[in-house]
């Protein structure tokens, strides 16, 4: 009988860690060398299974505890698959409208498109304040920047009824790689969430602060006890671009924030707010499992984004690339000095490096399908997923990554300007979140959400 590895949230999780280890390791085994890259056995078995396949789950608002693994002997796309799966579940759950709580609103759908339950997480703005400050508790919202409370009671209003999220206070990408420039000139902007479990955590351990971290002295961990009933931490990155009037705002999940630029993030760059309509065009959800201590790392994107190296350039209009410049350099960063304050700056080409795999490509279909079918014209059928890194071998004691399948995962979005299969060069959310120290150099369990502790 095929066996299921984990159940939801909301069940009780079975003792699967060795099953799903030895599932990893009979399907690399199965790739005949041992050290051939994760994502080649991929590709070779990408036409496999979705056409042939099991429905999709019903699209539901909770928040999967782990990955299910259905099949008796999986194979690397198999699992591939698997984790896929449990992304898109992943992606409709967070999704999911929230209630005046932050809970998933009673009787809801994801259809509509109105305020997320993740965008009602603690933002990072939230949780490490100036002087090393203690956090106010979950439920309980922050001010925004002095710059953005004279803007009227909307601003208010929105706080108080839906943080969208509330400030988008980040202009560069991770990493300082640059910024993104849209179509319309306008700057990119970012925010980083956690979950309950996560922020729960920071607090308990004081890991909010320089000092907190000096006195917790020793390496952060973000893993659940074993049996416990909740989600485990959930860190979630999302990239949003101001809504131009040459944009269709009825294709994009829309939020009303406050676009804070920070004046500390370039130099001569004056503290500024606006209140605007912002388009999701990026989202990256990582979720730490316990099956995955590298975490999984689930990327989407707005379908509408970029083209994709070698394959059609087909849209009529891209969000991050001009099909009619054929002068324009790809994937270059715009040059300095750089300030959101700008009314126009010029746009970033943007083009896809790494393809997806048809099997990702048949997933989004489906999942686009059954959005599409149960809530036509919702705006959540109009993202992709681009893939989802997962650890091949978790609990390997001479790599700390756990043979990252895909090696490489980038999000045009998010970064943009390191994308491709260079080693130590390209992104790979495992191989560069393990270098993750907190501010007393200590590892901080691949998050370097605690460097920004003060």
């Amino acid at each position: 009988m095929p066996q299921t590895f984990h159940t939801f949230a909301t069940g009780a999780r079975a003792p699967a860690l060795p099953l799903l280890a030895a599932a990893l390791t009979l399907a690399l085994a199965a790739c005949g060398d041992g050290n051939v890259k994760p994502e080649a056995a991929v590709q070779a078995a990408a036409q496999q299974r979705w056409n042939d396949g099991p429905p999709p789950p019903p699209l539901s608002a909770t928040i999967p505890q782990d990955v299910s693994v259905p099949q008796a002997n999986p194979n690397l796309q198999d699992l591939q698959d698997d984790f896929d799966l449990l992304s898109w579940q992943s992606f409709v759950a967070v999704n999911w409208p929230a209630g005046p709580d932050g809970n998933p609103k009673p009787g809801a759908t994801i259809g509509p498109d109105v305020p997320t339950v993740w965008e009602n997480w603690k933002e990072s703005r939230e949780i490490f304040l100036p002087g090393g400050a203690t956090p106010l508790p979950w439920g309980q919202d922050t001010p925004p920047p002095a710059v953005c409370k004279g803007l009227g009671d909307a601003t208010l209003h929105l706080t108080q009824v839906g943080k969208t999220p509330n400030v988008l206070d980040e202009s560069g990408e991770p990493f300082e790689t640059g910024p993104l420039i849209d179509q319309n000139g306008q700057y990119v902007r970012f925010a980083i969430l956690t979950n309950r479990d996560m922020f729960d955590n920071i607090v308990a351990n004081g890991l909010y602060s320089t000092a907190g971290q000096k006195k917790f002295g020793k390496p952060a961990n973000f893993a659940l006890p074993k049996g416990s009933p909740n989600v485990g931490a959930i860190m979630i990155k999302s990239a949003w671009k101001v809504l131009g009037a040459n944009d269709d705002a009825a294709r994009f999940h829309t939020a009303k924030a406050l676009v804070y630029t920070n004046p500390g993030e370039n130099e001569g760059v004056q503290a500024a707010c606006k209140l605007q309509t912002m388009g999701l065009v990026g989202l990256h959800i990582a979720h730490k499992t316990g099956s995955a201590p590298q975490w999984v790392w689930s990327t989407f994107e707005h379908v509408d984004n970029v083209p994709t190296q070698g394959e059609p350039i087909d849209k009529p209009r891209y969000n991050f690339f001009d099909k009619n410049c054929t002068t324009c350099q790809v994937n270059q960063p715009p040059p300095r000095p750089w300030n959101p304050n700008n009314p126009h700056t010029v746009p970033t080409q943007v083009m896809r490096e790494i393809p997806l795999t048809d099997s990702t490509k048949r997933l989004n279909a489906t999942y686009q399908a059954l959005l599409q079918k149960n809530y036509p014209g919702t705006v959540w059928a109009n993202y992709e997923l681009i893939s989802t890194q997962w650890p091949t071998k978790a609990n390997n004691p001479i790599d700390p990554t756990g043979n990252p399948a895909p090696s490489f995962l980038a999000n045009a979005t998010l970064e943009t300007y390191i994308q491709g299969r260079v080693p130590l060069a390209s992104s790979s959310c495992m191989a560069c979140h393990n270098n993750a120290t907190m501010n007393n150099q200590l590892p901080s369990d691949f998050t370097y959400l605690l460097q920004r502790a003060q």
